[in-house]
């Protein structure tokens, strides 16, 4: 079973990480990091690089594909290599699968138009722009299209994933094996659950980073 995430600079570690670290351990899962250019792609902070080693026209017919989010998602949008790819794949995917704002490349591809979907909170209403209804849930399952919310919704996404792949006795492994049993120390990973400063908070910072990051 062929696995291909696709990489970009500016990516969220955590996106394709967590995914990785779940879907690696199926079986006979071969997991490979895709990209326009084979090489290191660098994360939104610039400090870590995962190494993309396979081009996107020598992935032409993976069986799942999930496509993490990140700062980066906006020079995607305006480039196409990678939305190019993703609609040219996704009529033979078993699965196409996004994490946090890579909802907005799988929009932005067609993949998403009369379907439900999901999307880090501070993007969810961009989602449509793409035809998609916006779902504020953690994970949303339309078809074969499974779309997570933020970041850390990516691990959960992935052992959705893994369960429809190799049943729930495999992803039940495969949580226990990655110890992914969560006690945050505070509830506030949501909006609806955070404190309205604590809300107020992100969003001066996105809304500063994306000032930044504009020509």
């Amino acid at each position: 079973m062929n696995i291909a995430i696709p990489l970009f600079d500016g990516f969220t570690a955590l996106d394709a990480v967590g995914p990785y670290e779940v879907l690696s351990r199926l079986p006979d899962a071969r997991v490979s990091f895709v990209a326009n250019a084979p090489g290191p792609k660098r994360n939104d902070k610039n400090s870590l690089a995962l190494l993309a080693e396979v081009r996107f026209e020598d992935a032409p017919a993976p069986h799942v594909v999930v496509v993490p989010g990140g700062p980066g998602v906006r020079a995607m949008l305006e480039d196409g290599q990678l939305v190019g790819w993703i609609r040219a794949v996704h009529p033979t995917t078993v699965w196409t699968t996004s994490v946090c704002t890579g909802a907005l490349l799988l929009g932005a591809a067609g993949v998403l138009a009369g379907l439900e979907a999901t999307t880090h909170w501070l993007a969810l209403e961009r989602l449509q722009e793409f035809g998609a209804r916006p779902a504020g849930r953690r994970v949303v399952v339309q078809g074969k299209v499974i779309t997570a919310a933020g970041v850390s919704a990516g691990i959960d996404m992935a052992l959705a994933l893994a369960a429809r792949l190799a049943g729930d006795d495999v992803a039940q492994a495969i949580q226990l094996g990655i110890e992914y049993d969560p006690e945050p120390p505070f509830n506030a990973g949501s909006p609806q659950k955070a404190r309205p400063e604590t809300v107020a908070l992100v969003r001066a910072v996105a809304t500063a980073r994306d000032r930044r990051s504009s020509p």
